[in-house]
């Protein structure tokens, strides 16, 4: 069984696979000082929820956008797991060309998530992940990394509103009640959804006029809560990046 692991500033999400299938996941909150053993506690009680145990894992596939976190992957899959672990880093195969300025600063996941929607598509696509930020990533026709864009997310945004204004309430992000809000809640509703499916529509429009006709796929936790008021979003893939890292571990293998 393969663990993929998906390691972003604000949450992990775990995958576990049988072949192509994807058996089961789950998400925590990331915490940069966390050490290979508590990972490997958390991850072992996580997975005795669904009647698994850490001894199934035979391999483990690691994306992280969290540096030190990445190390104690590794050092959890050699204490506690007999299993490779292969950490997406510059060097590993992904069978996708990198036309950008600097290769290297391509951050792990936008990578996996591009490897993923091009083995979905087939095609010329565009990624719109929701994370700590929203990241467009633009594919090719001929399954070429081509760069993207890099848009503040929706829950740091709407932190800030609410740290920098004092009789700003903090909300549950859901489908606003109308553009013309009639409570300070129901205001804050409709300027953070409908302004980030304004957001999104705007960039994604501006990336198909240089890109050309393309696929949009939308993953990320708060993807559902903006793409049913998008007009250029085609479908959300939720476990996009988890497959795309067991395509790499594939490839690799």
């Amino acid at each position: 069984m393969l663990l993929a692991v998906d390691i972003g500033n604000t949450q992990t999400h775990l995958g576990a696979f049988e072949g192509e299938r994807l058996v089961e996941h789950w998400r925590f909150q990331t915490r940069a000082g966390a050490t290979g053993d508590e990972l490997a506690e958390r991850i072992g009680g996580l997975m005795a929820l669904c009647d698994m145990g850490l001894d199934e894992l035979d391999a483990v596939c690691v994306s992280s956008v969290v540096p030190p976190l990445g190390t104690q992957y590794e050092q959890l899959t050699e204490r506690y797991l007999e299993a490779d672990c292969l950490l997406v880093a510059p060097g590993i195969k992904t069978g996708m060309p990198i036309r950008i300025d600097n290769p290297l600063e391509v951050g792990a996941d936008r990578l996996v998530n591009a490897v993923a929607a091009y083995d979905l598509v087939g095609d010329a696509c565009v990624v719109v992940d929701f994370g700590t930020g929203i990241n467009f990533d633009a594919i090719s026709t001929a399954g070429e990394y081509l760069g993207g864009a890099i848009a503040p997310g929706l829950e740091i945004s709407l932190t800030a509103l609410v740290e920098r204004a004092a009789r700003i309430p903090r909300i549950e992000l859901g489908e606003p009640e109308a553009a013309i809000g009639r409570s300070s809640r129901a205001a804050i509703q409709s300027g953070v959804v409908y302004g980030f499916a304004g957001l999104i529509d705007g960039v994604a429009r501006r990336i198909e006029d240089e890109l050309g006709e393309a696929r949009f796929l939308a993953t990320g936790g708060l993807a559902s809560v903006i793409v049913p008021f998008t007009e250029t979003i085609d479908e959300v893939e939720d476990q996009l990046t988890l497959k795309g890292l067991r395509l790499i571990y594939d490839r690799n293998r």
